[in-house]
């Protein structure tokens, strides 16, 4: 299972849109292709709502499966139909 990290598009300590945008654009999602993919969150900051939905909007294009949260209590929120 591929995991996306939160944490590593802080900037300042929080999440910023702008700077998360344009990290998520340069992200090569292609390396994703058919794979279960996991985003986790950050457990120091808040993240916004935006964050995930940008993420997953991405992911969708060509992960097979999303989950969000912890490997051990991932809550699976995408299920590519085949």
């Amino acid at each position: 299972m591929e995991t996306i990290r939160l944490d590593d598009f802080l900037d300042g300590g929080i999440i910023r849109e702008n700077s998360f945008r344009e990290q998520v654009n340069k992200m090569d999602f292609d390396r994703f292709q058919d794979q279960k993919v996991i985003i986790k969150g950050c457990a120091g900051v808040t993240v916004p709502t935006w964050a995930y939905l940008i993420l997953t909007a991405q992911l969708a294009q060509v992960a097979d499966k999303i989950y969000y949260g912890e490997p051990r209590y991932a809550v699976k929120i995408f299920n590519k139909d085949k």
